[in-house]
């Protein structure tokens, strides 16, 4: 497959996607509507933009757009669709915002397919370890459940871990893809819905499909304007711009995070093997990483004298634990993680130092959700 059509092709997965693709012969074109929420109001001055416009076809224009999507479509062999809002906080209360972006561009994405004369033969959707909720889990009696969101009476008593209807704990395990779905979190309800609708049009098409759930995507190139995603990007510019890291809960909630290397990589087989055809795979490293081990770790790469405070805040929406398990990616991508979380830290940090400081406006967010009974503390 030659042409391939990335939508949100000029954010942090999608650029360096379309590097790769573009490296292995592909000719790139990108739908995306540069949001000042993640690249900041000028972002033609980024010199990586430029260099991904210079080696992409680049249109500027909104997945909700019908005009701008059919054009994007044109002559296209496959379609990765990466467009969309990612913020499971701001998810909460921007609820028409992430519900049209996300569902409704989706919906006209696959109305356009049904409907316009294209040569496409391959969709992969960019979903998310969101649609699990919290995931899979097992009782004292080694018995599988998957529970509901976490009660907020429990949390601010400071029990955040998942209990059973005893209040026992509950032991986390790695959540395959056959796993009930229960979002806690409005960006993770569409997700799903994301997934409802590109499963159920692709295959009344025939249109040979990919879902893939991503896990916490980091690495180099990752936005560090946007105060809404990104906890190692977060917590580096508030370290950088001396402001000490207030950490929710009691620091212990743990994140598959996954770099964007490996993310790439993953994403390239998918498109590449038949294998994956018509199937929903994690892309993670199955490795759960507290949210502690990562603040202790950005402050001693960037050696400041940054002040850790567990707070015991929390949100509505978060998960506590999720890790993915890894079964599917290995046999149908033959692909497992390559990059280690500290080396991938290493990188992230170095590049990070390389970029001028800037202020990405959390106070902001944090008010938000206060002001909206979705920050508790």
């Amino acid at each position: 497959m030659k042409n391939i059509l990335i939508t949100g092709g000029a954010g942090f997965i999608g650029s360096d996607l379309a590097f790769k693709l573009v490296d292995l012969g592909c000719h790139v074109t990108i739908l995306d509507s540069l949001s000042e929420q993640i690249h900041g109001k000028n972002p033609k001055n980024s010199e990586a933009l430029k260099n991904l416009f210079s080696k992409t076809n680049f249109i500027k224009g909104d997945i909700t757009d019908r005009e701008s999507v059919e054009k994007a479509i044109q002559n296209q062999d496959a379609i990765i669709h990466l467009a969309a809002e990612t913020g499971t906080g701001q998810s909460m209360y921007e609820i028409e915002k992430y519900n049209y972006v996300n569902v409704y561009g989706t919906a006209l994405l696959m109305d356009v397919l049904v409907n316009k004369k294209n040569s496409v033969k391959k969709f992969i959707l960019a979903s998310s370890r969101a649609v699990y909720g919290e995931g899979k889990y097992q009782n004292e009696n080694s018995e599988v459940v998957f529970p509901d969101h976490r009660n907020v009476e429990l949390m601010e008593k400071g029990i955040f871990e998942m209990t059973d209807e005893k209040g026992k704990i509950l032991e986390n395990l790695p959540t395959d893809e056959n796993s009930k779905l229960r979002p806690v979190s409005f960006y993770g309800l569409t997700k799903l819905q994301q997934e409802q609708i590109v499963e159920n049009i692709c295959r009344s098409i025939q249109l040979n499909f990919v879902i893939l759930r991503y896990q916490n995507v980091y690495g180099v190139g990752q936005s560090l304007k946007n105060p809404y995603t990104g906890i190692l990007s977060i917590f580096s510019t508030q370290i950088l711009n001396g402001e000490n890291l207030n950490i929710f809960e009691d620091g212990l909630p743990t994140r598959d995070f996954v770099n964007i290397d490996d993310t790439v990589e993953a994403t390239v087989r998918a498109l590449e093997k038949d294998l994956a055809n018509n199937q929903i795979i994690n892309v993670g490293t199955g490795i759960g990483t507290t949210v502690l081990n990562v603040a202790e770790n950005l402050v001693k790469k960037y050696k400041k004298n940054t002040a850790i405070n567990i707070s015991g805040d929390f949100r509505i929406g978060d998960i506590r634990h999720n890790v993915a398990s890894l079964k599917k990616m290995k046999e149908l991508l033959d692909f497992g993680p390559k990059v280690g979380f500290e080396n991938g830290l290493d990188h992230f940090a170095d590049w990070v130092l390389a970029q001028p400081i800037e202020e990405n406006m959390l106070s902001k967010s944090l008010k938000e959700m206060q002001e909206k009974g979705f920050l508790k503390s």
